[in-house]
């Protein structure tokens, strides 16, 4: 069942990966028609900033052998072989040398390198400052000097609206944050907007709504369909901030790759797209699908609503449609299953290795 707000239901080292269990896309793969062609990317060399994480593993598997030269760049591998055969530089986003090596010889960089969730932005707003905003003017420095010719920055559609008007909310809506995370978000859009005009490095920012899929853990106040699933295989109970009537828009990450390759061919005039489902769930939503995938009955805590939470945030995609060619493909039933499999499989070989 689908909701919108006025229905809502109650010095680097480079590393190869290896030595642990494969849990890629194997478990039930969806099967994808329509996806960009990657090809088309041949004679592209491109750093991923952030390829630790989620989004970023994700992203490497698909640019994996299809472009000039792909090097990932993070903190730490999450899922090292799923990475493996990539180039990998461990480095500190923050740490310019470190930054100066991960993009030397690239001309595309894809920014997903990020310090803090919506939660800890607020906690600390000077520390999520530092490692985010400051930290992306030290790459876009690092990219004047070095000649990149083009960034991708993954922006948040869920913050940077703060409380919309208009749902679903067009990327021509007024921004008014309501969280550091948000705040922080735009700042990098304008700096981004800023290098351009001063220094002719074109970027595009996706501002996508709300992930999910493989390789996304719960080990961050972030990702409610995944923390809602590693409760579920822990028998523990689910904790929501409110009444589980905050509405979100969720999108599969295979899909979220497909507009990032997009943004990457993309020679029109405009700058900043919405990627989102374009359909709005609320939490209870997201927990009557774990259910059903599940087969289990979730016992649900509810807690104090917090004031950073935005009631409805679903977004409105035409634009990335209309200029990209791109639109969500993945069913979100199918997403779930695809999410479920993975996580649930992940689980097994902890607790049987």
């Amino acid at each position: 069942m689908e909701s919108q707000c006025g229905d809502r239901l109650g010095g680097g080292r480079h590393e190869n990966g290896q030595g642990t269990p494969n849990l890629g896309c194997r478990i039930g793969t969806v099967r994808r028609t329509g996806v960009p062609c990657v090809s088309a990317l041949k004679d592209t060399r491109c750093a991923v900033l952030g390829a630790g994480g989620f989004l970023g593993t994700t992203l490497c598997q698909r640019l994996r052998g299809q472009t000039a030269a792909l090097r990932a760049f993070g903190r730490r591998q999450s899922f090292p072989d799923a990475l493996r055969g990539i180039e990998w530089l461990t480095g500190d986003f923050a740490d310019i040398q470190h930054v100066k090596e991960a993009i030397h010889g690239c001309d595309t960089v894809f920014h997903l390198a990020n310090a803090t969730t919506p939660a800890s932005a607020n906690q600390d707003k000077i520390a999520d400052l530092q490692s985010n905003v400051a930290s992306t003017l030290g790459l876009l420095d690092a990219c004047r000097d070095l000649g990149i010719k083009r960034i991708i920055f993954i922006s948040s559609g869920g913050t940077i609206y703060g409380l919309p008007k208009q749902v679903p909310t067009p990327e021509s809506a007024p921004t008014m944050p309501i969280t550091a995370y948000g705040i922080s978000k735009l700042s990098i859009e304008k700096y981004l907007a800023l290098y351009e005009y001063l220094h002719g490095i074109e970027y595009r920012v996706l501002r996508v709504a709300n992930p999910f899929g493989p390789y996304q853990t719960a080990i961050k106040s972030q990702g409610a369909i995944a923390a809602f699933m590693q409760r579920c295989l822990d028998d523990a109970p689910l904790q929501i901030w409110g009444d589980g009537s905050v509405v979100r828009d969720y999108i599969y990450a295979d899909d979220v790759i497909d507009a990032l390759i997009q943004a990457v061919k993309h020679e029109g005039t405009s700058r900043v797209f919405n990627v989102g489902a374009g359909h709005g769930r609320s939490l209870l939503d997201i927990i009557q699908a774990i259910e059903s995938v599940s087969g289990r009955s979730l016992a649900v805590e509810f807690l104090p609503k917090r004031d950073m939470d935005v009631p409805c945030s679903v977004l409105d995609t035409s634009l990335a449609a209309q200029e990209l060619g791109w639109h969500a493909k993945t069913p979100f039933p199918e997403g779930i299953r695809q999410t479920w499999a993975w996580i649930s499989n992940r689980h097994l070989i902890k607790h049987h290795s």
